[in-house]
């Protein structure tokens, strides 16, 4: 028997691509009448209990013509990615215990972006510039004195003493250079809200099943980037001290759900860190955990910038090797009672 359920009537898959109003008093008295015509019990009832992790579907990343908008190869891969994952959410209603969508949080003067950095003559670097640790001893780059005022307590020193090791880190670490990255997902602006679709189907899951939706908040620390909600990229300073940690917390409630079902953008990006951390955690403790992992491959998209970068490959030998790690691949038009591991 399918756990599957109608798509309910409010849903404009034409709209998906657009920022508007949810209109919540009208669906919330909506999602109420759904609940008790199509049987829907209360979360706190399920006996088989998922989690739907939706990373960063926010407009900024999600809307064409945003700040850092993930097309993929088809040029539309965010806006197709959001249509499908509403529709899961809907027809899956009944069975997704906690939605918990992830926030990528900026303010202004964060390490990626443009206004940390300066040069000799002045000018803060372009987007998408890669700064690397040699670029820094030999003076390309440096952390900008102006704003050592608000990030160091007026202490230029420690801001450039932490840029040098901070790239430094990157490097030792085998990761990606620090990127400057277009200003995005800034905190109080229209960029940071989720897509309106998408909070419309969460805020339509957290009525009809008394579920509350699990935002959780990334990026804000200004020292170091957070691709992954589960830990920021680099945790110390330069002088050794924490500047950040790892969301034990999350880590923790993620798997204690019987199944963690994961979507989202961009799928070269903040999803392949989080998963990967999420590998981490797993493999330190059982690595039997990493089976009930489901890893929705249509409702994520790479990020592509036509001519420029194109991630597509490193982001599906990345879902490779999470497969061959135990975690599982699906689709969101499947029915998750058909999933393997999945029973009701």
């Amino acid at each position: 028997m399918t756990t599957q359920l109608p798509i309910p009537n409010h849903f404009d898959a034409s709209r998906v691509g657009a920022v508007w109003r949810v209109p919540y008093q009208q669906r919330a008295a909506e999602a109420k009448a759904w609940a008790k015509q199509q049987a829907i019990t209360p979360a706190a009832k399920d006996k088989t209990r998922l989690c739907l992790m939706i990373i960063d579907a926010q407009n900024t990343f999600c809307i064409p013509d945003h700040e850092l908008f993930v097309g993929g190869r088809s040029g539309m891969g965010a806006v197709d990615d959001n249509q499908r994952l509403c529709q899961f959410i809907y027809r899956n209603l009944g069975v997704l215990t906690e939605i918990a969508p992830t926030m990528d949080t900026h303010t202004t003067m964060q390490i990626f972006h443009a206004l940390f950095w300066v040069n000799d003559a002045g000018e803060h670097p372009a987007p998408m510039t890669m700064i690397t640790y040699e670029d820094l001893q030999k003076g390309v780059w440096k952390a900008n004195p102006a704003i050592a005022f608000s990030l160091a307590g007026g202490n230029y020193m420690a801001l450039q003493n932490h840029a040098l090791h901070y790239a430094k880190s990157l490097s030792d670490a085998g990761k990606y250079p620090l990127t400057i990255w277009p200003y995005h997902s800034i905190l109080g602006g229209i960029g940071h809200a989720l897509v309106s679709a998408v909070e419309e189907a969460c805020f339509f899951h957290n009525i009809a099943r008394h579920s509350q939706t699990r935002f959780e908040i990334k990026g804000g620390n200004p020292l170091t980037e957070n691709y992954s909600v589960l830990c920021p990229e680099v945790l110390d300073g330069s002088d050794g001290r924490p500047i950040a940690q790892k969301n034990a917390r999350f880590i923790q409630r993620l798997l204690e759900f019987d199944g963690v079902i994961i979507a989202g953008q961009a799928k070269s990006h903040c999803v392949a860190w989080t998963i990967d951390d999420l590998l981490t955690e797993i493999q330190a403790k059982d690595p039997q955990l990493a089976q009930k992992v489901y890893l929705l491959e249509d409702c994520t998209s790479p990020v592509v910038v036509p001519g420029v970068v194109d991630f597509t490959d490193q982001a599906n030998a990345a879902f490779d090797r999470f497969a061959k790690a135990g975690m599982k691949v699906v689709r969101s038009t499947t029915a998750i009672d058909t999933w393997p591991g999945i029973t009701f």
